[in-house]
């Protein structure tokens, strides 16, 4: 199966359809999450995207959806409050237990966070909990409401501007969040709980996650997002955040520690070479190889930082390594007085005119010149044979027979369905 995501819609606590994007990774998922979104957010919120596709990048399963009223889903925001989104959010744990996809985290961002922590206990199958910038008590955004309280407490609801948007706030949602006292939930969890929080936050201070820590029983952990911003517009803090929560989940669920052993054993099978790009030039490419991880760039002069060998650089080295090691072998069986190999290579572009075996005189074509230092009291036979040994290398021979090489896209899809066709996916 190929990673997609799928738009889903399942019913609010409301009886509204609310709206929700599962992304769903390459092949059997480790597991599955649920993502709560920050207030007045929404799933396509920049945290919310990139965190839930970094996480299916690395095999987890995550749906994110619009409480009611934000976003794509129904119903009247001026309606909701905070024990409307706890609802919202155990109804979609429900539609992920029933198709199949029950959640065995919770993540939580601002507000979400909140949601998720008051939820957590009452969701038997969810073995923990993250939350990103979250406040220790609901009533806490209550600060970005301050300009109109006043208006809400005597008229009954008042028009509240909130990142540029305006939403209906009335006086029951101010209500429902003094009744909700979110510490208390936080110290009955019993759930393992990871806290992400930046100390430059300015909507949540960072107080509020030594709250949250101090009244949560082990195991506890905290992470602090220095220099992120309260809504991780970064692209490069919302991948660190995933990144993160894939390891650490790894040691309260098995099933990702499974599939983290059965992907140790994958990366430990040479066959297997990932090859991505990283952030550190306009070229540069990060390289995983079995265990072992390494640079790839261009030179200075062609656009790059040079922060490691070029691709050309690669193929020499491997082509370099491979002939020692076969020569080396060859020497070590038959017992020859080898002491040291040494190999020099270079690679150019070359007019076949200058090539004594070839037909098109005008055509280039790639030259690899390759000096070979035999060190050790060999006679004129020995080392004759030793180069004829080198030309046996296995990346010689590859290099110098016909390679097929098949090339695949991997595709993120967006697929339209409803709750049955989902169900029969």
């Amino acid at each position: 199966m190929s990673a997609s995501s799928k738009k889903i819609i399942f019913t609010g606590t409301q009886g509204d359809p609310l709206f929700a994007n599962l992304e769903l990774p390459d092949g059997k998922a480790k597991t599955y999450a649920l993502f709560a979104h920050c207030f007045t957010c929404s799933k396509d919120s920049l945290a919310a995207v990139r965190i839930s596709r970094a996480l299916m990048a690395q095999g987890i399963g995550v749906l994110r959806f619009d409480f009611t009223g934000l976003g794509s889903s129904a119903g009247d925001f001026a309606n909701t409050n905070f024990s409307s989104n706890v609802d919202d959010l155990l109804r979609a744990a429900a539609f992920l237990q029933e198709n199949g996809y029950a959640p065995r985290f919770l993540i939580g961002h601002s507000f979400g966070g909140a949601a998720v922590l008051a939820a957590a206990s009452r969701l038997p199958d969810v073995k923990a909990v993250i939350t990103i910038g979250a406040p220790a008590e609901p009533k806490h955004i209550t600060h970005l409401l301050k300009e109109k309280m006043e208006d809400i407490q005597s008229k009954g609801e008042a028009e509240v501007k909130l990142a540029g948007r305006t939403f209906r706030i009335q006086k029951q949602f101010l209500q429902d969040l003094d009744n909700h006292r979110l510490l208390k939930a936080v110290e009955k969890m019993d759930k393992a709980l990871l806290i992400f929080h930046s100390p430059q936050d300015k909507i949540v201070g960072i107080e509020n996650a030594r709250l949250i820590f101090d009244a949560a029983m082990h195991p506890k952990s905290f992470i602090s997002l220095d220099n992120a911003d309260h809504l991780l517009t970064k692209q490069n803090d919302a991948v660190y955040v995933a990144n993160m929560i894939a390891a650490w989940v790894s040691r309260y669920i098995p099933e990702v520690q499974d599939a983290l052993n059965d992907q140790e054993k994958a990366y430990q099978d040479d066959r297997y070479v990932t090859v991505r790009e990283t952030d550190k030039s306009h070229f540069s490419q990060e390289i995983i190889a079995g265990k072992h991880t390494l640079i790839a760039d261009e030179p200075v002069d062609a656009g790059g930082n040079d922060l490691g060998p070029s691709p050309y650089g690669f193929l020499l080295a491997a082509l370099g390594a491979c002939t020692a090691m076969t020569i080396r072998m060859y020497a070590d069986y038959k017992k020859l007085p080898l002491e040291k190999v040494q190999i020099k290579l270079k690679h150019e572009k070359v007019y076949e005119k200058d090539c004594k075996n070839c037909e098109d005189k005008n055509a280039k074509m790639d030259h690899i010149e390759r000096l070979i230092d035999l060190q050790g009291e060999l006679n004129d036979e020995q080392r004759k044979k030793l180069l004829e040994i080198a030309n046996k290398c296995p990346v010689h021979r590859t290099l110098t027979s016909k390679i097929e090489i098949e090339t695949q896209l991997t595709e993120t899809k967006s697929v339209i369905d409803d709750m049955n066709s989902l169900k029969h996916s």
